[in-house]
């Protein structure tokens, strides 16, 4: 009798899935095999060639990050567009999340059962938002979508380090930051029920963003670095964008920033 396959190779199997629900599904089956110890994380062999491109539905069409429209919520249209741009984020953080569970090797088995559980969350973000899209009598695929998000990931492929830097820690946490405005916004335009899906993202995401944190800290100790002093470096790095207020404080603080690290983030930048 064969034992647990390899959580490497499952991640990369459900990452190159190009269909949207069986990818979503995927997702959430991985997680619950690796909660019945149904996927190994060692010992290490070869699984193969890394993906390096998730697979991705023929539609939405990418398009790059200045050619999308601004939208203002003043009707059904822009509306549905914004609904549309929030699945589209929560699509390409499963990818993201099954991207770490299969890319870096070596790691301890909590590592690939952060990630796991985080791509299995954000599944049901997608879900969710989809549902409510389709409640608006549009689906995920009718509006042209962001292709800049995966631009990070293959920014810090060469290692863990700066991806749990500026994925979780920066792409994420900017997450944080503008989801209580679009609440806002969402209620005043009497979208209750979309808000209230983005009370369970933001309250999942707090628990993404301290998964980065937590490893990007443990990554830190291994090769004697100070993490604060380390994220500040990196965020100096030429490409990568710097965090912008205002800031969602209570949330950072709960996913791991300190109120030091806080305090210079707020900081206005040297010119």
């Amino acid at each position: 009798m064969s034992g647990p396959v390899s959580v490497r190779e499952a991640a990369r199997a459900v990452l190159a899935e190009r269909d949207v629900d069986l990818k979503r599904s995927g997702a959430e089956r991985l997680w619950s095999e690796w909660q019945a110890g149904g996927l190994a994380p060692g010992p290490e062999t070869d699984i193969g060639p890394i993906l390096d491109t998730p697979g991705l539905p023929d539609k939405p069409i990418l398009a790059p990050p200045k050619a999308m429209p601004r939208r203002e919520l003043n009707g059904p249209e822009n509306h549905a567009a914004l609904i549309h741009a929030l699945a589209h984020i929560e699509f390409n953080a499963i990818n993201l999340a099954l991207d770490a569970a299969q890319r870096f090797s070596a790691l301890p088995p909590a590592f690939y059962g952060d990630w796991l559980k985080v791509a299995a969350e954000e599944a049901d973000h997608f879900r969710l938002l989809r549902d409510h899209l389709r409640g608006l009598g549009r689906d995920y695929g009718d509006f042209p979508a962001h292709a800049g998000l995966w631009e990070m990931a293959e920014k810090t492929a060469h290692d863990l380090l700066a991806r749990m830097a500026l994925v979780p820690r920066l792409m994420e946490a900017r997450g944080l930051d503008v989801t209580p405005d679009i609440q806002r916004k969402l209620r005043g335009y009497g979208d209750r029920a979309g808000a209230d899906i983005l009370d369970i993202i933001l309250r999942d995401e707090i628990g993404h963003v301290a998964a980065g944190d937590r490893w990007f800290r443990h990554l830190c100790a291994e090769r004697g670095l100070e993490p604060e002093a380390t994220y500040r470096d990196m965020l100096a790095l030429p490409g990568v964008p710097r965090p912008r207020r205002p800031f969602n404080e209570p949330a950072r603080l709960a996913a791991g920033f300190s109120i030091a690290e806080m305090g210079a983030l707020a900081a206005p930048t040297k010119t």
